[in-house]
């Protein structure tokens, strides 16, 4: 299975985790919605909305087989 990483686009985020919206929402970031999603990559998204995003991507990549 993939890996999210900083690069990763939140729109691909959705295919490779299915907790994906749930795991950003929980981190006051909607863009899973946002017309963005299609070309903001997680580090674009976390810089925007100011969270960690070295613990981020650790929950979106939590359960996630290599």
């Amino acid at each position: 299975m993939a890996k999210i990483t900083a690069d990763t686009l939140i729109a691909d985020c959705l295919q490779i985790n299915s907790n994906a919206p749930e795991i950003l929402m929980s981190a006051g970031m909607h863009c899973f919605g946002c017309a963005m999603a299609h070309g903001e990559t997680v580090a674009e998204a976390v810089a925007v909305h100011g969270e960690d995003l070295d613990a981020l991507l650790a929950k979106l990549n939590e359960g996630l087989e290599d």
